[in-house]
């Protein structure tokens, strides 16, 4: 007599599975999310053999090979045509992989892949774009504004995962992009579309497709409210590749950052502009940073961030003045807003400036948003510009690391932060006192902050 399958309870938010219902999911906290599923029965020869029993298998659709047998084809990588896109994928798309793009709604996931797909189709490689979030008609209006029209990409409005495969037979396309897979919908899988059974038979299937075709898939992502990838956490682990594109709504510029690459690093950044004609890559996202700086204003200090690997420069901006309320306030933007005011506490307690009666306004330029301790510096001696109303040295650049001692600490990535700053024209350097090769640029080492201080004026 068979053995009755109970049902289970699946968090349509993280998969965690319970054999009973429960209001609140364990695993993601979140509420009313857990919906009743049936698991399939188990079979076939995998079971048997948990039994001890020796069963025949399936006949394989091709024969093991040797390693050393296996094209070097297979591993080539095709370059998308953006410059930046390719940085963080590891120099191009690899042939039979599956990227999943996430970022939150109007961050350009769609326009980037677009983009894509026409430069894609610009290369003589047939691109099918599946849309089943937007008809036809908006994707190519889309198309017409950024300049993505091209004869060889083609457009199918399709939420049917079975008529997706229909096209993909009739086309043999060399690129597909699917927008997005929280919509699309396999038949005879029980669950509405965006749903964890539905969700993970959706991206099973596809890159199912990519291996045995060869054909790189490219998926678009929702975001959770948290910034995670909507769905259940298989996602992540059955593509290659998951990059998020994010950015703030009140900026134009955008990063897409790997979270993981089974084909290269996840430590490089790509850094794109939103334009009215498109996402723009910038390639020198320092000169967009700084593009506006003509003299230098008192209250300012250059740094050097590192995104990753990818050293770029911003500008901190501190305004100083006297408080309208009896409490002083810190304002902080584009900072850590618990590590500014440590650092200006510093700046009172072991450099002698008095900041507790002053408003301070802490901010970076451009929209950058830097959470690392090596911008403590440019935050100390901009607020000490600002005190006294003088200008730091023209073309210096402040990196380093406060701490409550009043002592300055090296970073990581000296040489090359020192080295981008170079490179852009920047001739003075003031760093914590520790081994620096790089050359180009003069280098003034101080041991404390107050030391620090004193090298502004000589």
């Amino acid at each position: 007599m068979a053995k009755k399958v109970r049902p289970v309870h699946t968090c349509s938010e993280c998969g965690y599975v319970s054999p009973k219902w429960l209001g609140r999911c364990p695993e993601c906290g979140e509420w009313g999310t857990l919906q009743e599923s049936t698991p399939a029965a188990s079979g076939g020869a995998a079971a048997a053999a948990v039994t001890g029993q020796l069963t025949p298998g399936l006949t394989p659709t091709s024969p093991a090979v040797p390693i050393t047998k296996v094209g070097a084809q297979a591993t080539r990588t095709l370059p998308t045509g953006i410059g930046e896109l390719d940085r963080v994928l590891g120099k191009g798309l690899v042939p039979g992989s599956v990227v999943l793009m996430a970022g939150e709604p109007g961050v350009g996931k769609s326009t980037l892949l677009l983009e894509v797909a026409s430069r894609g189709a610009a290369q003589d490689h047939t691109a099918l774009y599946v849309t089943a979030e937007e008809s036809a008609g908006q994707v190519r209006a889309r198309a017409e504004r950024t300049g993505a029209l091209h004869d060889s990409l083609y457009l199918a409005a399709e939420s049917n995962l079975d008529t997706v495969f229909g096209h993909v037979s009739a086309l043999k396309p060399g690129l597909i992009i699917v927008d997005s897979v929280q919509t699309m919908h396999a038949a005879g899988v029980e669950g509405v579309a965006g749903g964890v059974a539905q969700s993970r038979a959706v991206t099973a299937a596809l890159t199912t497709l990519a291996k045995s075709t060869g054909i790189p898939i490219l998926l678009v992502g929702h975001v959770t409210k948290d910034g995670n990838v909507a769905g259940p956490r298989v996602l992540e682990h059955l593509v290659d590749v998951v990059l998020n594109f994010e950015g703030d709504k009140q900026s134009s510029l955008r990063m897409l950052r790997g979270i993981k690459n089974r084909f290269g690093a996840t430590d490089e950044v790509g850094c794109f502009e939103q334009t009215a004609t498109g996402i723009r890559e910038v390639s020198d996202p320092s000169g967009l940073f700084l593009s506006h700086r003509g003299s230098t204003p008192d209250g300012s200090a250059v740094t050097v961030a590192m995104d990753g690997v990818r050293p770029i420069l911003a500008e901190v901006q501190a305004l100083t003045v006297d408080p309208v309320a009896k409490n002083p306030r810190r304002v902080v933007t584009g900072l850590d807003s618990n590590r500014v005011p440590m650092v200006l506490a510093v700046l009172q307690a072991r450099a002698g400036e008095r900041t507790n009666d002053k408003d301070a306004y802490v901010a970076t330029v451009g929209g950058m948003r830097i959470l690392e301790t090596a911008t403590d510096l440019a935050v100390a001696l901009a607020t000490w510009s600002s005190l006294h109303e003088k200008p730091l040295p023209p073309k210096m650049v402040v990196i380093g690391e406060v701490g409550l001692a009043g002592e300055l600490r090296p970073v990581p990535g000296l040489d090359r932060r020192l080295a981008e700053a170079a490179r852009l024209g920047y001739t003075r350097a003031i760093v914590p006192n520790t081994k620096v090769t790089a050359t180009g640029i003069k280098v003034r080492k101080a041991s404390t902050l107050r030391e620090a201080i004193s090298l502004l004026a000589s």
